[in-house]
């Protein structure tokens, strides 16, 4: 595959060594997104509590190996399959954000999983590059990864965005709004059929 005329580098598996560049690309990426805007609107705090957020979610599914990455990390897709992940600590985020930050995550994170369908499906919980990298069709290449699985299995894809201008970028990779949420903020849930 070229872009550009360059070769794109390799697709794989996140191990628990890429956290840091993972963590960071993530941070970076996401600094202007509604979602962590909204859950982190400090500009001055949001590195900080950004990087918490995005390292328990990248802790949470890195033994599960279903986050992808392009360039060592540069671009992300954390993907969480169908069968439940395993219990590990009852919030490990209390120890890293203030109350009121911790309190807009979990309305959000109740919202959004509310609205949600029923049945198994895999869910693209994060699809991030760093701004250095953008523009080289990285983010849509760890997203096939995820996608092949699914259709692997049979199963749909689903994944949110609070992001307007994401709805078309997915749509034209094959994505169908099936839901919309009001609140928190403005989400729309987004569907690939098996």
């Amino acid at each position: 595959m070229t872009d550009l005329g360059r070769r794109t580098p390799e697709i794989t598996v996140a191990t628990p060594a890429d956290r840091g560049r993972v963590v960071d690309s993530l941070v970076a990426a996401f600094a202007a997104d509604p979602v962590l805007t909204h859950l982190f609107p400090d500009p001055a705090s949001y590195p900080r509590y950004a990087a918490a957020f995005f390292g328990y979610l990248f802790d949470k599914r890195v033994g599960r190996e279903t986050i992808w990455t392009i360039g060592g990390g540069a671009s992300v897709a954390i993907w969480e399959p169908p069968t439940p992940a395993e219990s590990g600590p009852a919030d490990p985020l209390a120890a890293h954000l203030p109350a009121d930050a911790l309190a807009r995550v979990r309305a959000y994170d109740e919202a959004v999983h509310a609205a949600l369908p029923s049945g198994p499906f895999w869910y693209l919980g994060v699809l991030g590059t760093h701004p250095d990298s953008a523009g080289r069709r990285w983010g849509r290449a760890v997203m096939r990864a995820g996608l092949q699985r699914a259709a692997a299995d049979g199963l749909p894809a689903v994944l949110e965005t609070s992001n307007p201008g994401n709805v078309e970028i997915y749509r034209r990779a094959g994505w169908q709004v099936v839901r919309e949420v009001a609140e928190p903020l403005p989400t729309w849930i987004m569907r690939q059929p098996a």
